[in-house]
């Protein structure tokens, strides 16, 4: 349930409806609004690398887990509402996409916290399809809430409570929907998950907090080099899959001609598809090895990734199949990555192998959104283009690429049976 009431933050706001919307021409031309997209991305993925792992270490040292993960799942409700406030002026350009960089570094600070407590609902043997189904489930709640705000406000000509689409009153009221659900459904998770009883370490300081988690990155490499090779690996391409999400609404409407109405109806329809084949895949996982999973995905994706390229000029009749297949790939690969680290985690060290988990994805979440407007600029260098965006999308396939190179060299930890 935490997973479906935070999902919003994802679905609608980072990847189909308000990431479309803040790129609209209302902002500014086409090229600067998605590379100001990608540059407000790639600072909130800075700020996530530095605070991480020392904000999961502090949460281990003081077994308040579940406390901190109420208080930054608010938080997050707050930012998504706040959203309101961003009207369709170029003036309310950085405005908006601030609100998003702060919203996306709470999102994933509370991710960390959420990680480590699968513990506390999956047994090494089920860990895959707990993390499947729960990953299926972000996907499922995506569908509901995203059908729910298009037929309330969107698409009506006059929504409910007389909303329409002046001055983005339809988008903006979304946005207030949006951070009612992700504080509504996330109470059943928080009467499930508890804080340990365990003996609170000392507080200590950020310079020494930084010392600690140096100290156990340290120590990680020479008792498990093959944990460290995964974290590097992973940093890689989880920063391409994150790239999907955050650009390929972006690309749907700026490229392939869909209106923000049927990015939305894409949006549904890719977050069914999503869910079912998560859940599938999260069997596959304590099956066959999350590595297995994992590299099947990035292979795929890199394949479909090329094809959306060179058949770009077929608009919306290419995109929505290889998108839509595209969506069978990505949310398996991220589920599997979650199984993988789960399966390696010391007691009472959850919140700090996972804070380095989302510091060592965002020591480099630049990547993606560098490459991604990279290739744009290329583009219109090579082909004297207005609008290049579809280049975009081969930076995009080129850091999912490294990825599963990289991925190829990691070992897994175990053997893998069915419980």
């Amino acid at each position: 349930m935490w997973d479906w009431g935070t999902q919003p933050f994802n679905t609608v706001i980072t990847t189909f409806v308000f990431s479309v919307y803040i790129v609209d021409d209302a902002f500014g031309d086409t090229n600067s609004t998605t590379t100001a997209l990608a540059v407000s991305t790639a600072l909130a993925g800075l700020f996530v690398a530095l605070l991480a792992p020392v904000l999961g270490q502090n949460s281990d040292r003081s077994g308040r887990t579940v406390s901190h993960l109420r208080v930054q799942t608010w938080v997050l409700a707050g930012l998504s509402a706040a959203l309101f406030v961003v009207r369709p002026e170029p003036a309310f350009l950085w405005v908006g996409l601030g609100i998003l960089a702060v919203g996306s570094v709470v999102s994933e600070i509370a991710g960390v916290n959420y990680n480590s407590t699968i513990d506390q609902v999956a047994t090494e043997r089920t860990v895959g399809r707990v993390s499947g189904f729960g990953w299926g489930m972000g996907y499922l709640g995506g569908i509901i809430v995203l059908l729910l705000i298009y037929f309330a406000f969107i698409q009506p000509d006059v929504g409910l409570f007389g909303v329409t689409s002046a001055d983005g009153l339809d988008i903006r009221v979304s946005m207030l929907v949006c951070g009612l659900w992700t504080l509504l459904f996330t109470v059943p998770a928080f009467l499930v998950l508890h804080d340990r009883p365990r003996e609170r370490a000392p507080r200590v300081g950020v310079v020494q907090s930084y010392r600690l988690v140096w100290r156990s990155i340290v120590g990680l490499r020479r008792v498990s080099p093959s944990t460290v090779a995964f974290l590097l690996a992973s940093a890689l391409f989880r920063d391409g899959l994150a790239g999907v999400f955050a650009f390929g609404a972006v690309l749907a409407k700026g490229t392939f001609g869909l209106s923000a109405g049927d990015v939305i109806i894409f949006g549904a329809a890719a977050n069914i598809v999503a869910g079912l084949a998560t859940m599938a895949f999260g069997l596959l996982d304590d099956r066959l090895g999350p590595k297995r999973v994992i590299l099947v995905s990035l292979g795929a994706l890199v394949a479909i990734g090329i094809g959306i390229f060179v058949l770009h000029d077929g608009g919306a009749a290419v995109f929505w199949p290889l998108g839509l297949l595209m969506t069978v790939f990505v949310g398996p690969a991220q589920a599997a990555s979650r199984s993988f680290l789960a399966r390696l985690v010391p007691e009472g060290k959850g919140g700090e192998l996972f804070g380095l988990y989302a510091t060592t994805g965002r020591v480099v979440s630049f990547l993606s959104p560098a490459a991604f407007a990279l290739f744009i600029a290329l583009g219109a260098a090579v082909t004297g283009e207005e609008n290049t965006q579809y280049w975009g999308i081969l930076g995009i396939v080129l850091i999912l690429a490294a990825g599963f190179a990289a991925m190829l060299g990691v070992r897994e930890h175990r053997e893998h049976r069915v419980a």
